[in-house]
């Protein structure tokens, strides 16, 4: 991941809304869930879900599968397993020991 896209990333989740839509789906896991049932357990109109699944899915952080007349979102673990990456790439500059107590993501 590059410094452009985690900058997008960050900016899609650093709206409280969005935060929430996208922990509500990381608990959800893979499989998906219809945004219709993210805006009823989020109690949020179809109009302001929308917008937000929309900013979400530009940032690289969820995907969509069509389903019929639904539209499932899921979590792209892949996204978020990088952009933690990218913040810890240099941790503590190569010392092993003080990164200890990190558990950083596997490449």
């Amino acid at each position: 991941m590059n410094q452009s896209h985690a900058i997008d990333a960050f900016g899609a989740l650093a709206h409280d809304t969005r935060l929430q839509i996208f922990r509500l789906l990381v608990q959800r896991g893979p499989m998906g869930t219809p945004a219709m049932e993210v805006g009823r357990l989020l109690d949020l109109k179809p109009s302001t879900l929308s917008g937000h699944l929309a900013t979400l899915k530009r940032a690289g952080l969820v995907e969509t599968e069509r389903q019929h007349r639904e539209v499932l979102y899921s979590p792209r673990f892949d996204a978020v397993n990088g952009l933690v990456r990218f913040l810890l790439e240099d941790c503590c500059g190569g010392d092993e020991d003080a990164c200890a107590g990190l558990e950083l993501p596997r490449t």
